[in-house]
């Protein structure tokens, strides 16, 4: 019995713990077209623009939640119609469902993702011409369907296509007599483009989180920032030491383990806030370089995986830019080393924009030498480094 006590006090710790990983509450802001279904008198049309909605939502977990949805539209006659106007106010319960988590959509995408929710509430229809009908209380039930793209881990751009069933409407949206009041049809039907906003401090969207994988993410880099932390002076030795013959091999090698590479850990699936903060703290501070062997500008090949770390973070991260800055060692004429640095630069820029990075997103330029090299240490000042903007 204390077995099955503890565990499920684990369960239900290890629940809220990794519940504080992402935002719970979030606000769903939107407007656009409406159509109505039924319910309007033969001679009588609409315009389709004026509809808008605001939900609040609480979900339990990264695949189910509920949310209190608002809705307003206003009614008024097109060019062809009969005139009319009136207003109609609606508030619904809804269950939501993130079926991009249940279908593993991050499996091939980490920017989109599909919501589908369902509920019931209560409608006003009130008529304000050509007659006041003192308002028209009804039931209301809410199928709806919304895709997503997320901008960053706060802000997602949703379109909500949903359908309003209605029961006991008495009056038409026009004004006339409902001759089915009784009757339950697709009233309404309303498609919004808008916003939907993380609420909280962790500023992490639940609709995009990992669950299970996001903590294996988080420790990962966290396990990568202590080894970072530990590797500060040893990194000092490798670029100040006198030697006559670099360790070539032991240098790249600490380089290769300072960062995570695409595929072999799950960093694609799961960005948060703090997590592109420190991969861009990894690319500004120099961890991810490429490399080049003596007067070349043909990148070595145990320095490709650093462009293709750099490929993924700006495919993960759309609205940011980077700078190329290209060096050469000691070795040769100034005039010849800036020309070098700056074609070592290109050689990675070409390499970028060829595997789908747009070249208006790019800068490159050489420096020279790398003066802060000593001569034992050449290897290192042959390079290409990273400044994220």
């Amino acid at each position: 019995m204390k077995k099955i006590y503890f565990g499920a006090v684990f369960t239900l710790m290890s629940f809220f713990a990794s519940a504080q990983d992402y935002d719970h509450w979030s606000m769903d802001i939107g407007g656009g077209i409406q159509q109505i279904g039924s319910t309007l008198t033969p001679g009588f049309s609409e315009n389709i623009f004026g509809q808008g909605h605001i939900g609040y939502r609480y979900m339990f977990n990264e695949k189910f939640g509920l949310r209190l949805d608002l809705g307003y539209n206003s009614f008024t006659a097109n060019e062809d119609s009969q005139p009319f106007t009136s207003n109609y106010y609606r508030a619904s319960l809804e269950g939501v469902v993130n079926l991009g988590s249940v279908l593993k959509f991050h499996t091939w995408t980490n920017r989109i993702g599909l919501l589908t929710h369902v509920g019931a509430g209560a409608a006003s229809l009130n008529i304000t011409e050509p007659t006041d009908n003192g308002g028209d209380l009804m039931y209301a039930m809410n199928i709806g369907l919304t895709p997503q793209f997320r901008l960053n881990n706060r802000f997602t751009l949703f379109l909500d296509v949903n359908s309003i069933i209605h029961f006991h409407q008495e009056d038409n949206f026009d004004g006339g007599p409902n001759q089915d009041p009784r009757e339950s049809n697709i009233s309404l039907m309303n498609t919004s483009i808008g916003l939907s906003i993380a609420l909280g401090k962790n500023k992490q969207s639940s609709d995009f989180w990992r669950g299970e994988e996001a903590v294996v993410v988080n420790s990962e880099l966290e396990s990568i920032k202590n080894r970072l932390n530990n590797a500060e002076k040893e990194i000092e030795v490798l670029k100040t030491k006198e030697m006559s013959s670099p360790n070539k091999e032991l240098i790249m090698t600490e380089l290769d383990n300072r960062y995570v590479k695409k595929g072999e850990t799950t960093y694609g699936d799961v960005v948060t806030s703090s997590n592109v903060d420190f991969i861009k703290e990894l690319l500004n501070r120099g961890y991810v370089n490429v490399y080049f062997d003596v007067n070349s500008t043909k990148i070595q090949k145990e320095s490709i995986s650093s462009v293709n770390y750099l490929r993924q973070f700006l495919f993960d991260n759309p609205y940011v830019n980077a700078s190329l800055i290209g060096f050469a060692d000691e070795t040769g004429k100034e005039e010849k080393n800036l020309t070098l640095s700056n074609n070592r630069a290109k050689a990675v820029f070409d390499m970028l924009v060829a595997s789908g990075i747009s070249a208006t997103r790019l800068s490159y330029g050489g420096v020279g030498e790398d003066k802060t090299m000593t001569k034992g240490a050449r290897q290192l000042a042959r390079k290409v480094t990273f400044k994220i903007n």
